[in-house]
């Protein structure tokens, strides 16, 4: 086990010298899309008599996370939702264009619908990137 550590720890180092001080970009994490987090509050609104929900979505991982995607079976709203925030393709919910949601930062929408969607994290692309400099 040392060894493979080592080897690691080697491989990371020589990869440093050869970006030559420029950002590397790390595969290898211990983050994945269960480290997606999402909460739901009830908002006092209620839009064309449905309540509406605001939902956070949090990457409580220190490195950055694209392509997540949310379960999101049956989800519609009263309410509009920005497609460049949600986007729906059938059951399943791109979030944020795909793009990048840095190490425990959060992205938030509101939609209104009774009752409220389960919106569950099922995949995602975890980077860890290290500075050379």
């Amino acid at each position: 086990m040392a060894a493979i550590v080592k080897s690691y720890c080697i491989a990371i180092l020589f990869l440093g010298l050869v970006t030559n001080g420029k950002e590397l970009i790390l595969w290898f994490c211990d983050c994945s899309f269960n480290d997606i987090g999402v909460g739901q509050v009830r908002s006092e609104r209620l839009i064309q008599g449905k309540p509406e929900w605001n939902v956070t979505v949090t990457n409580n991982c220190s490195c950055f996370q694209v392509l997540i995607t949310l379960a999101c079976k049956g989800f519609q709203s009263v309410e509009y939702v920005e497609p460049s925030i949600l986007f729906k393709q059938g059951d399943i919910c791109m979030l944020n264009k795909g793009h990048r949601l840095d190490g425990h930062a959060s992205i938030a929408f509101s939609y209104a619908w009774d009752p409220p969607f389960l919106l569950m994290p099922v995949n995602s692309t975890v980077i860890c990137t290290v500075s050379g400099e």
